[in-house]
């Protein structure tokens, strides 16, 4: 695509805060013009700082934006052809709707009949059209997010930002302010940019969605392309409902997981690769009889929903599935199930051990996580760089980070059928990964233990 068809380009963008805190780590983004484009993800992800660095309110540590084609990384806001509605609306609760719409028209020293004529059609495409005189502190939360955007789109940017402006709504009101932004971005015709952690939210409205995790992008791909072919166990765990399993590509169009062969779709793999794979709970087949299905569970719990029922089957070898189907079956009922192969997704993984930077300490020690470790004896020279491997499930999480040798904090958990797969990023800032059996919490502070054993030196410079 011709960079002219892009109106915002991020590029190489990294922001680094006081503290040496990494909220953006080299973000790559171009999003086309008439788009609605929405950055989605976790608490803590970057999304919003992103959105300030495209308004002009926060500087990157590195890197730049360019609009249509032209870098506007130093202009201040108020040079920028984008208009930001926040998510505390900030709302001049001294002035009516009309004036809220009209102040910044003012300060440009407008005309008054063109700032009547902007002000009105604005509040036209909000419906609030006939709230022109009302104040606005006697307005629901809707309305005042609706004089919000007006108050923004009067101006006529070429960006519209939105900062989760729905978050503070109930969720009937959200439902109906999804529609209707969706149709003031159609009527419009401008490039809107919309934060939330909503899944549902932003695979509602979006023509694309950027997810975001730890500082950098996961993924970016309609809502179609998002949902059905997730990118990495994050992403389908993040958007909607997934089973997400330990597997094994045994060859083209045949998988392994749950130490059982499926047919599936896909190719290209190593054969007996390690990857994850990715079930939709309503995609799995429910049976009556389970003789029927390609592999059997009981029934742990059944939850209506609303149009479905949403169930957890354990089957035999210690998995645990979850399923969502119009009917119910009772608790404790066996079942069986299965699965077509145009269902199966299959991710490949990463890796299958923690390959961690650091430095020999001496003959059984060497510097890593930001600690010292005790290793079985070494030689290497004092100062030797090396990487050295660990095992997932070698790593030991302790509830007192003071019983640890290193200390993390817990970024992201993920179930996978029969473990906890973990996100730990240590105090020097690298994240491990861990398997466990025990129940933790995000943002939990731990403290990290290695045996001597179960560190293995893998590269060495």
């Amino acid at each position: 695509m011709n960079n002219n068809d892009y109106i915002i380009q991020v590029e190489h963008v990294t922001k680094r805060f006081d503290d040496n805190k990494v909220v953006l780590n080299d973000v790559c983004l171009n999003i086309k013009r008439g788009e609605f484009v929405t950055l989605l993800g976790p608490s803590g992800c970057g999304k919003t700082t992103l959105l300030r660095i495209i308004a002009g309110f926060t500087k990157p540590t590195e890197g730049k934006i360019l609009l249509s084609g032209k870098d506007i990384s130093e202009l201040p806001p108020y040079q920028r052809p984008v208009n930001t509605v926040f998510q505390r609306y900030a709302l001049f609760p001294h002035l009516n709707v009309y004036d809220n719409v009209a102040f910044g028209l003012k300060l440009q020293k407008v005309s008054e009949d063109e700032i009547d004529s902007r002000v009105m059609s604005a509040l036209r495409i909000v419906g609030m059209n006939e709230y022109e005189e009302r104040n606005v502190n006697e307005l629901s939360g809707g309305q005042q997010q609706r004089v919000a955007i007006a108050r923004a789109i009067v101006n006529r940017p070429q960006v519209l930002l939105l900062d989760e402006p729905l978050s503070a709504l109930d969720h009937k009101l959200r439902v109906d302010m999804q529609l209707e932004l969706k149709q003031m971005h159609r009527d419009l015709g401008i490039t809107f940019i919309f934060v939330t952690h909503d899944q549902e939210e932003a695979l509602s409205m979006s023509d694309t969605i950027v997810v975001m995790n730890d500082s950098v992008i996961q993924q970016i791909g309609t809502p179609t392309d998002i949902y059905n072919e997730p990118a990495n166990p994050f992403v389908a765990d993040f958007i909607g409902e997934s089973n997400i399993l330990n597997g094994t590509m045994k060859r083209d169009y045949l998988v392994n997981f749950m130490d059982k062969d499926f047919a599936c779709v896909d190719k290209g793999f190593e054969p007996d690769a390690p990857i994850d794979v990715v079930i939709r709970p309503e995609d799995v087949v429910l049976h009556k009889e389970p003789k029927d299905g390609q592999w059997t569970g009981r029934v742990t719990s059944c939850i209506f929903k609303g149009i479905h029922y949403e169930m957890l089957v354990q089957t035999p070898d210690g998995y645990e599935i979850q399923v969502q189907n119009y009917s119910a079956f009772p608790v404790d009922s066996e079942i069986g199930m299965s699965v077509a192969p145009e269902n199966i997704h299959v991710m490949p993984c990463k890796s299958l051990f923690n390959a961690i930077p650091a430095t020999v300490v001496d003959s059984t020690h060497i510097s890593m996580l930001g600690a010292s470790f005790e290793t079985t004896p070494l030689k290497l020279a004092k100062g030797t760089q090396v990487k050295v491997a660990v095992d997932f499930d070698k790593v030991d999480m302790l509830d007192d980070p003071a019983d640890g040798i290193a200390e993390g904090q817990i970024r992201n958990i993920l179930y996978k059928g029969n473990h906890y797969f973990i996100d730990v990023k240590c105090k020097n800032g690298t994240t491990i990964q861990v398997d466990t059996n025990d129940v933790w919490e995000d943002w939990d502070i731990i403290g990290i233990r290695i045996k001597p054993e179960d560190i293995r030196v893998i590269v060495s410079n």
